[in-house]
């Protein structure tokens, strides 16, 4: 890719109540940093939120923390679709490995998803871009581009068994309206179009400046509106698709579309997961949200930016995926969540007889996003793994210790083993790491990676 992007994922847990919580995220992330040492635990406050000890950075570039008594994981910051994919996988498979070493999968699951049915709370899958300072963020590509991830939850949703009704929180729902299923999990939640501060008003764009690298050549386009993915397809598909979109915007070449009603599109789209998907455009008239996405698409393709391999991979699994919504959606299972899981629960529902209002299909709608393979719904289910997908330069990596080696990840690495080597102090944030009195290592440019950069300085000896 052009940018850089990488993904943060609030995992939900499950355990009996006997054990409390968050005493079994405590108990994760302190036998990940202490006895599997996969990386070296925060030594100080971070913020009033995240006190010493709380999480910390992993030798493959990511981080691990507890955020308000869950895990959450972030991956390294990735210059691939295969990156992006293969490093978010990496937080399934090491809290399944976890538990299964404490001998806790028995009792506990850790469930990557975006919302607990019982007290309808939801936990996010964040996802981060880095983008040029010089962008034109003119009203009308803002709008452009909230009109993009308002339609684009037809590719990246990860279907939801229900609805919240709440309007004081989330807005007036149609009266009488009863959703069995849903294209997205997030749709509910998301109050307004843009809003800074995340905790009080979801927002399809996150307004916050905090570029995490050099504020006068950067920004960080914080998006908080997607869905967890399970199939590397639809994960790599959704950050793929975000990634052109932002580059059409540097180029100041995205197509003029606006929604009148943004945050209303996407609910709608959400809560009739059978189509028609039609939505209501600036003018007030209707339009279907197919041909929205390909006008999108058209723009990709248009030659007013560069496709490179992942581009390229992307536009075809673009072009694939609104295909097949028209005219095979059944070719789309193993592809796209949403679609996957609906084949499955009416599958369920017609083997057993029951309707959409049996409370089993909550439960079974979790158990589709266990992160452990005993569980899942996915298990068996052909073409899924992320090798089948055809991304352009997997690497063969351990996932779990090597950083991606051309993003400044792979420095942070190499500092935290020197650190861990010679048993030093430090304090360890995405920018800027100290170790010892006084050394410090800059990397506020996030495309510099090479270990040379480093070779002129020489950490304190251990005393």
């Amino acid at each position: 890719m052009k940018r850089l992007a990488g993904l943060e994922t609030e995992y939900g847990c499950m355990a009996p109540e006997s054990f409390g919580l968050p005493a079994v995220p405590t108990r994760v992330r302190d036998y990940i940093f202490k006895k599997k040492k996969l990386g070296l635990i925060d030594l100080h406050d971070r913020d009033y939120d995240e006190p010493a000890g709380n999480g910390g950075f992993l030798f493959n570039g990511g981080r691990l923390y507890l955020d308000m008594g869950h895990v959450e994981y972030c991956t390294p910051e990735c210059l691939s679709l295969a990156d992006v994919v293969a490093y978010d996988q990496v937080g399934e498979i090491l809290l399944h490995q976890t538990l299964h070493e404490l001998h806790l999968d028995g009792e506990v699951s850790f469930i990557k998803n975006n919302i607990d049915h019982y007290t309808s709370a939801t936990f996010g899958c964040h996802e981060n871009y880095l983008l040029s300072r010089e962008a034109p963020l003119t009203k009308r590509n803002i709008d452009t581009l909230l009109t993009f991830l308002s339609v684009r939850i037809l590719l990246t949703g990860a279907g939801r068994v229900g609805m919240t009704q709440s309007p004081r929180r989330y807005g007036k729902m149609e009266s009488g309206e009863f959703v069995p299923y849903q294209i997205s999990q997030r749709a509910d939640f998301i109050q307004t179009d843009i809003y800074e501060w995340v905790q009080f008003n979801r927002a399809l764009i996150n307004a916050r400046d905090e570029p995490l690298a050099d504020y006068r050549r950067f920004r960080r386009l914080h998006l908080l509106l997607g869905d967890s993915n399970l199939l590397p397809f639809a994960n790599a598909l959704k950050v793929g698709s975000t990634a052109l979109m932002l580059d059409l915007l540097e180029a100041d070449a995205l197509p003029d579309i606006a929604l009148y009603d943004p945050v209303g599109a996407m609910r709608k789209l959400s809560h009739h997961p059978n189509g028609a998907w039609n939505v209501e455009l600036a003018d007030r008239t209707q339009r279907s949200a197919l041909e929205v996405l390909e006008e999108f698409l058209a723009a990709a393709t248009s030659g007013k930016v560069e496709l490179d391999e992942d581009g390229r991979w992307t536009v075809e699994a673009w072009r694939f995926a609104l295909d097949k919504l028209r005219h095979d959606r059944a070719a789309l299972v193993g592809k796209l969540d949403w679609v996957t899981k609906q084949y499955l629960l009416e599958s369920f529902i017609e083997a057993e007889k029951i309707t959409w209002r049996d409370n089993w299909l909550e439960s079974l709608d979790l158990e589709y996003h266990s992160v452990d393979p005993s569980k899942s719904l996915l298990v068996g289910l052909p073409g899924t793994a992320l090798i089948e997908q055809g991304l352009p330069g997997l690497a063969k990596r351990d996932f779990f210790l090597q950083p991606p080696p051309n993003t400044r990840a792979n420095l942070r690495s190499e500092a935290m083993r020197t650190i861990l080597h010679k048993k030093l102090s430090y304090v360890i944030d995405w920018d800027l790491i100290y170790i010892g009195e006084g050394k410090q290592i800059h990397l506020d440019d996030p495309f510099v990676h090479d270990l040379k950069t480093l070779s002129n300085f020489r950490a304190p000896e251990a005393k």
